[in-house]
This record gives structure tokens, C-alpha cells and sequence, in this order.
């Protein structure tokens, strides 16, 4: 008998640079992936009915990321679209974003979020960390790997 069990594990970068490019701040945490994720994975599995995931968003809500989140807590500004996703090793697929200077300017940005629309829509994954203050003039790098393996 062949016995798997499949993990899921989602790794954040956040790499936070002052108008000239210098490096302010760079935090990396892990992520849940939330119930409405996991169903999002399997639907796609069975057909394309829904849309990729396309779109990352930051907010400033403090609540512990729980399974059953559908969304951010307190989203900041508009969802970006993905700057890139792509396989980059057997198993884990890697999500960029970046915030430009003047958008998602918070002095408390705490959580992020991947989903596959620009609103509503579904979410597969959020994190909540430390605060970070990305200013108008601030640019917000954001690395998202998620790794499926047994």
C-alpha cells in the first residue's frame, strides 16, 4: 500500500526600497493556504471554469490568519496584477508583485493575499506580519513561492 500525504507550503519575501532603490526593509515569512484556496486547486484540476490566480494585495488588518479567511482583513489600495508566475522547480510555483511608489502606501501595512480577480473572486493564500511602512514614494517587492510536495 502506498501511503502519500501532500503539503502545502507557502514562503513570503517582502523587499521594501526607498525612491532611489536602497533597501529599507526585507521580512520573509511563511503563509496559510485558506479553505477557499484548496477548493480553488482542485476545481482546477477538474477544469478551467475558473481563472488563475492572477492578483496579490496588501492590507493593514492584525486578525491571525484563520482556514476559513476569504479575504484580507483590511486591504490597502487596489489588487496588483501578478508581475509573473511561473513553475520554478518541480513542485513549487512562484508569484511577483510590485507596488510602485503611491500605491498600497500605508505607515502599518500586516497582511498580503494571492486571488484570481481584481475583486471578489477567489483567495488562495494570506499571511499576516510584522508592520511595514512603505511610503508614497516606496516601492514593495513581494515574492510568493507555494511548494506542493509529499
Amino acid at each position: 500500500m502506498i501511503n502519500e500525504t501532500l503539503k502545502l507550503r507557502g514562503d513570503v519575501t517582502l523587499a521594501l526600497t526607498d525612491k532611489h532603490g536602497k533597501l529599507k526593509e526585507k521580512k520573509e515569512i511563511k503563509n496559510t493556504v485558506v479553505d477557499v484556496g484548496l477548493s480553488f486547486i482542485i476545481s482546477r484540476m477538474l477544469g478551467a471554469s475558473k481563472a488563475v490566480m492572477g492578483y496579490m494585495a496588501l492590507g493593514s488588518g492584525s486578525i491571525a490568519v484563520a482556514s476559513s479567511d476569504t479575504t484580507l482583513g483590511s486591504q490597502v489600495g487596489s489588487r496588483e496584477a501578478l508581475d509573473s508566475s511561473s513553475e520554478t522547480s518541480t513542485g513549487v510555483i512562484t508569484f511577483t508583485s510590485t507596488f510602485e511608489a503611491g500605491d498600497a502606501t500605508s505607515s502599518a501595512l500586516t497582511e498580503a493575499g494571492i486571488f484570481n480577480a481584481t475583486s471578489g473572486g477567489d483567495l488562495l493564500c494570506r499571511t499576516v506580519f510584522g508592520s511595514v511602512a512603505k511610503a508614497s514614494t516606496d516601492t514593495l517587492a513581494v515574492t510568493w513561492s507555494i511548494t506542493l510536495s509529499v
